[in-house]
């Protein structure tokens, strides 16, 4: 995820799979998916940039009708599985397209991109927590669903307090974990929204003064973890 169109950052890199074996994909990967969000001062998501590559298309494209179908069928997205850039450089160079170019080439691939809507949630604090100059919330939706084991997992690397049976339909709210960054205090709640619908962590800032620096990079630390366990980000919403 990007921190802004001025302030680039590492690209959130994708392979994708030939149809799935048992909920599982399957074969050598058939292409590589490039995506970067694009944020508004406020850090909230505003615009999804993507392009991939397959030999059999020779080249790069960008499409935004992909990016929304990767996120909205089921079958797309079983075959699509998140990796670190070493991975998919490997993958491209496996499939005869040489060396991943380096991230500046690959943003000018991005020439159609998806908007992302940014009315805002009636769900923020009344007042900032005492002790700070301001706090917010922010609500990272994904789709897909965390299996037992990615749960186990953001609960060790996390240190997540458990606040919910996972096995429990009508249990929503999963993990909640906290980190101080300086002088700014985090902290994030995993959640289901409704039974058997997305998955979303909402990240609680309090800001100890006039800056909102330690913001992006938490919130692209959190939202990569879950993407490195499955769930496929959608967008970030901030709370009015």
């Amino acid at each position: 995820m990007s921190v802004g169109e001025g302030e680039p950052t590492a690209l959130d890199y994708y392979l994708v799979h030939p149809g799935p074996a048992g909920g599982e994909p399957r074969g050598r990967p058939e292409g590589v998916v490039v995506e970067e969000f694009v944020f508004a001062a406020d850090h909230s998501a505003v615009r999804l940039h993507s392009a991939a590559w397959t030999p059999q298309d020779g080249g790069w494209w960008s499409s935004a009708d992909f990016s929304r179908t990767m996120r909205l069928d089921v079958a797309l997205r079983s075959r699509v599985v998140a990796v670190p850039r070493r991975a998919a450089a490997a993958t491209y160079r496996e499939l005869g397209g040489g060396e991943l170019p380096d991230e500046g080439t690959l943003r000018g691939h991005f020439h159609d991109s998806a908007p992302l809507a940014t009315a805002p949630l009636p769900l923020a604090p009344d007042r900032s927590t005492a002790g700070f100059g301001e706090t917010r919330v922010y609500r990272v939706l994904f789709a897909d669903a965390l299996g037992p084991d990615g749960l186990a997992h953001l609960r060790a690397t996390w240190r997540m307090t458990v606040t919910g049976d996972a096995a429990d339909p009508g249990a929503r709210v999963l993990g909640v974990a906290r980190r101080r960054v300086g002088d700014d205090a985090f902290t994030w709640h995993l959640r289901r929204i409704g039974a058997g619908g997305p998955w979303c962590l909402d990240l609680t800032v309090d800001l100890a003064g006039g800056r909102d620096d330690t913001v992006r990079p938490m919130l692209r630390e959190l939202t990569t973890t879950l993407r490195m366990r499955g769930l496929l980000p959608v967008t970030v919403e901030r709370f009015s």
